[in-house]
């Protein structure tokens, strides 16, 4: 068989004239039931794992998986971009995004031309592009690494999520620093176990043994006071940096001090002082400095970089719009994060904590009474409401939060308000002077996505628009 290819794609509404198709088993659907479809779009030839679909009425390639197949057809068709930049790769439960932000501005500094690939979104140099998953699919990757190539980009900063390693997203990917932050409870729908989110999470690291020929030395940076990081450790033979604040390790932060505006911490008598707040940020820049340090940048040039930082986009973002209260929009959408978030308020908070929450539809089920205790601990009101129930019933989500905070508090301690405008509304009307509203779990995104729709809803501007209308009406 010589077939030409133009492109390969694994969506059959996407195909055009001369793609390969690759015809992949999904969660909701198979691929392989498109296969017409994809044909009559003009694909030239099909890939396919299920040897039922063989057929003498079009070009087929039978393989093991079709997942790693697209992978490697789709790194060898770009020509393996990967490995004509600095690959950066950042995994962990927590702190990706900011940490992947704040990697990227280090090196932005240091002249390179920077991608990001991320949770808010991709960019290319100061171009946004806008993005549906925190990984892409593997296709879709290799073709923004080939854009990024075209566009003269140096560095590629990129987030990793588990499900993206699980299932190939970037197998193909020429990693050359992989940075890990922390594992704590998320994703168990899809994972069954701890164990198992660890096995996917690690293979980031483990890939980094093999041989490739950039010019980058390879490192893995790893947050040793995470266990799961002490694991990690032992288990991988390649360049590795440790960080934390409270193990023996390569980059140890002391002398934590945290306000509202902010954090300063010391590194070898050397003294950081970040405009962002937390002591999660501690965490988020000793990862930082560490994969700069991977590839000779100087601490002082490093350390320059994070302190001129302002903050991210949903993450512990202060809303405008008040000067009796303070109000901060934050992506916490699990019980680690949310305590972190919780916890570094209460470090500068002279009144009460109200905390505005829900929990995702279709997703670990059994982290929602652990959010509702964690809420229900670390605030002095809770108030219950909708995330992104996506197919899910909003009753039996917030049914499942509901036990952890009993198990805490009496009802005088929380409120139920199933539309998330209005529980953001009840929030901000019984906030007095010195007190703290945490809006969380949602922070950058401005959709709420309800029966596989998405409507347009941003916490942030939602805040300030009710607290804009208060103004005016008093």
């Amino acid at each position: 068989m010589d077939v030409e290819i133009k492109g390969v794609k694994y969506d059959s509404r996407q195909v055009k004239e001369g793609d390969l198709f690759v015809a992949i088993k999904g969660f909701k659907t198979d691929g392989h039931h498109y296969i017409k479809n994809a044909l009559a779009q003009g694909a030239n030839a099909v890939v396919i794992e299920d040897k039922n679909c063989c057929s003498s009425d079009y070009p087929w390639v039978l393989v093991e998986n079709s997942r790693n197949a697209l992978a490697d057809l789709s790194a060898a068709f770009y020509d393996h971009p990967s490995r004509r930049f600095l690959l950066i790769g950042v995994t962990g439960t927590n702190g990706k995004t900011t940490t992947s932000n704040l990697i990227a501005t280090i090196f932005e500094d240091r002249g390179h031309k920077v991608g990001l690939i991320g949770t808010i979104h991709n960019r290319i140099g100061d171009k946004i592009i806008p993005v549906e998953r925190t990984t892409p699919e593997s296709s879709d990757l290799q073709e923004l690494f080939s854009q990024m190539v075209a566009e003269n980009v140096t560095c590629v900063v990129m987030e990793v999520s588990s499900h993206a390693l699980d299932l190939a997203r970037v197998r193909g990917c020429e990693f050359d620093i992989a940075v890990f932050t922390n594992l704590t409870q998320d994703h168990l729908d899809y994972h069954q176990s701890m164990e198992e989110y660890y096995q996917a999470k690690s293979k980031l690291f483990k890939d980094l043994n093999n041989d490739t020929n950039k010019i980058y030395p390879k490192a893995a940076v790893i947050n040793c006071d995470d266990p799961w990081g002490q694991k990690l450790l032992g288990e991988i033979n390649v360049e590795k940096i440790s960080y934390g604040i409270d193990n023996k390790a390569n980059l140890k932060a002391e002398a934590l001090k945290i306000t509202s505006t902010g954090v300063s911490y010391r590194i070898d008598e050397e003294e950081i002082k970040l405009q962002l707040t937390g002591k999660f940020n501690v965490y988020n820049s000793l990862a930082a400095l560490a994969a700069a340090q991977t590839q000779g940048v100087s601490r002082e040039d490093a350390k320059q970089s994070l302190e001129r930082i302002t903050g991210i986009a949903g993450r512990f973002q202060l809303v405008e719009g008040t000067d009796d209260f303070a109000v901060i929009v934050d992506y916490a959408h699990t019980p680690d994060s949310l305590v972190n978030i919780l916890t570094t308020a209460r470090e500068f908070a002279k009144g009460r904590i109200i905390t505005v929450f829900g929990c995702g539809g279709d997703r670990d089920r059994t982290k929602r009474p652990i959010m509702g205790k964690a809420a229900a601990e670390f605030s002095d009101f809770s108030i219950v409401t909708s995330d992104n129930p996506r197919t899910e019933d909003l009753q039996t989500i917030i049914n499942d939060i509901l036990p952890g905070i009993k198990e805490i508090v009496g009802p005088d301690k929380y409120h139920v308000v199933i539309d998330r405008r209005q529980a953001i509304k009840e929030a901000l009307e019984m906030a007095k002077k010195d007190d703290i509203v945490i809006i969380a779990g949602k922070g950058h995104e401005t959709y709420q996505e309800v029966n596989g729709k998405k409507y347009p809803f941003d916490d942030k501007a939602v805040a300030e628009e009710i607290l804009k209308r208060g103004r005016v009406n008093s």
